[in-house]
């Protein structure tokens, strides 16, 4: 993996380093450099009056520029002075992964970039949307931090089956209309699948429903008030449609709150509504009040039954700081839970580091253990010191019955006790027989060889994943379904070779280069090809070539006659080249 001399990058675990990809910055067309330009000057020229912070220092500051497609290396130059790092990956990627990489402060840029077909919004994560939608405002220390918080909160939240499957169809449908080759027919599956999908979701999951809080600010939030909003979401920043349709009195502006989970969201379509906070700190405020109802801090059963539901590996934590992760299954529960129950593969930890010998291989059949205080015990079991193990039996070597105020009997020779930061962790026992006196049920036998007692009078914490994800070797679900790579017919690296020329020319690569052949390539090789003639014109302009300026704006109006879908994009390249003053805020070419 490349880490581009920044050690953010480093630092990045190994089940995440598998989603990343390479750049290959080669593979980007004058073409897609031609798009990258049009909308970075066209956002520029809107944005810098209604995003909510410098927009081009914000870029310059995130080692972007309005000129060409950004390279990593270039970013991550730039980006580790704040204490960022970015890396390219295959379109979208698992929620539960995207937060992560959050939480260890990197922007996860997908390498390509969209059609010019997309050019005013793509459904596909692309390198407009990442690089110049969220970078520029990492340099905003309290955005910053927001964004890292909430990766730590995500990468806790409990998902479900259903949510990989709304992921894979996203995925999917994003990829296809992306992608030249693919058919209407392809098309309307993958939209028909979603749509069944998000119609048979059940219940929101933790995750999906932090995925709302994460669309509403991250991507499409608005900063300010309600009457004078700022632009401040990725998603906004980067759709040069949306930018300027959002703020268009018809689209309603709500004060943002914890209300604002209420209101799913679509991809594929502008949004109807937008939430306006107040500034960056009422957003960490919202989402402590959603995280104080998520599983990972209120734990107990609750957060149990959330981990048997959702049907994924997932993570308990006594509140002796032991943790076990595996698929938890239906174990004893009154009104506390009185004894867990993993299914299949399990390893124990603490502190989110596994234990010796208490891997996924040596629980490969799963992990049973009671929770809760012994009857008659004044305190809890993983507080008692010495004198009080021997009280109640616990030496190693020795026979002992320990009887849980449950109605849970543990009956066997001790082993070994394990204690971390003067906590009870763990009693091994060999032989042991565990059984539910209430119900006579045996929960261990003898004959199943050493029983490992988890020690702790409560379950203080439920996340999904495994606590130690590295030694567990989970998080590593990469997506068969891969990005499209265009292959161009001739007549479209014609069309580049046009491009190529054109962007030599304002270089200055190619001085000598004839506007008026140029045009004319244009006129009998790509008569429609609006963004050619837009960055010809600018050229026309630049050179005092009003004559040639005048026939290029004629046949674009002439465009607009027969592809009214075309117009604003063609009256805002035009605007825009004839603009000298904000040809002199965007500086030299």
């Amino acid at each position: 993996m490349e880490t581009y001399g920044n050690p953010v990058l480093n630092r990045l675990p190994q089940h995440l380093k598998r989603f990343i990809v390479p750049q290959q910055y080669d593979r980007y067309t004058a073409i897609d450099q031609a798009v990258w330009r049009y909308i970075m000057r066209q956002n520029y020229a809107y944005l810098r009056n209604i995003a909510y912070y410098p927009y081009i220092p914000g870029l310059h500051k995130a080692g972007l520029t309005i000129e060409e497609i950004p390279n990593l290396q270039t970013m991550n130059d730039s980006l580790k002075h704040m204490g960022w790092g970015a890396a390219t990956v295959d379109g979208f990627i698992p929620p539960a992964a995207f937060m992560e990489f959050q939480a260890y402060r990197v922007l996860v840029v997908a390498a390509d970039i969209r059609q010019i077909e997309h050019i005013e919004y793509t459904p596909a994560p692309d390198i407009i949307h990442e690089s110049s939608g969220h970078a520029p405002i990492i340099g905003e220390p309290e955005y910053a931090a927001y964004l890292q918080y909430f990766g730590e909160i995500g990468t806790k939240a409990m998902f479900s089956e259903k949510d990989f499957e709304l992921y894979e169809a996203i995925r999917n449908l994003s990829i296809l209309k992306e992608s030249s080759s693919a058919t209407e027919e392809q098309l309307s599956s993958a939209e028909a699948k979603l749509i069944a999908i998000q119609e048979n979701m059940g219940e929101p999951s933790e995750m999906a429903l932090l995925s709302r809080l994460h669309w509403w600010t991250v991507e499409y939030g608005l900063i300010g008030t309600v009457d004078d909003p700022k632009i401040y979401g990725a998603g906004l920043l980067s759709s040069i449609g949306e930018s300027a349709s959002c703020m268009r009195k018809e689209v309603p502006k709500l004060p943002y709150s914890l209300k604002a989970l209420a209101y799913t969201y679509d991809i594929t379509k502008p949004q109807p509504q937008l939430f306006v906070t107040e500034d960056f700190n009422q957003l960490r405020e919202v989402l402590d009040q959603f995280a104080n109802t998520m599983s990972f801090r209120i734990g107990g059963k609750v957060g149990l039954e959330k981990a048997i539901a959702c049907k994924n590996l997932c993570t308990i934590v006594y509140s002796s700081g032991l943790q076990v992760s595996g698929l938890f299954q239906t174990g004893i529960a009154g009104s506390e839970i009185e004894y867990i129950k993993t299914v299949g593969p399990t390893a124990l930890a603490y502190a989110d580091r596994q234990l010796s010998g208490h891997g996924k291989t040596y629980h490969a059949d799963g992990f049973g253990s009671p929770v809760g205080y012994l009857l008659g015990a004044v305190k809890a079991l993983e507080d008692f010191d010495t004198a009080d193990l021997k009280e109640y039996g616990i030496e190693i070597g020795q026979h002992t019955t320990l009887i849980f105020t449950s109605g849970i009997e543990v009956r066997g020779v001790v082993q070994s006790i394990e204690q971390r930061d003067k906590k009870n962790q763990l009693i091994t026992f060999s032989p042991c027989q565990v059984v539910d006196s209430r119900s006579c049920q045996i929960l261990f036998d003898p004959e199943w060889g050493t029983y490992d007692m988890a020690v702790g009078k409560q379950i203080v914490s439920v996340f999904c994943g495994a606590a130690d994800k590295e030694a567990y070797e989970q998080g590593a679900f990469v997506s068969e379904t891969k990005t499209i790579v265009h292959q161009q017919n001739e007549v479209e690296k014609s069309k580049n070779k046009l491009y190529k020329v054109i962007r030599d020319r304002r270089t200055g690569q190619e001085p000598d280069v004839s506007l008026s052949e140029i045009y004319q390539n244009i006129t009998h090789n790509y008569p429609e090809d609006w963004l050619a003639y837009i960055e010809t014109l600018e050229l026309a302009i630049h050179d005092g070539d009003h004559l040639l300026a005048t026939q290029i704006e004629n046949r674009l109006l002439e465009i607009i006659q027969d592809h009214q879908h075309w117009s604003k994009l063609i009256l805002d390249g035009i605007n825009l080249a004839k603009n000298d003053q904000i040809a002199l805020l965007l500086g030299p070419k």
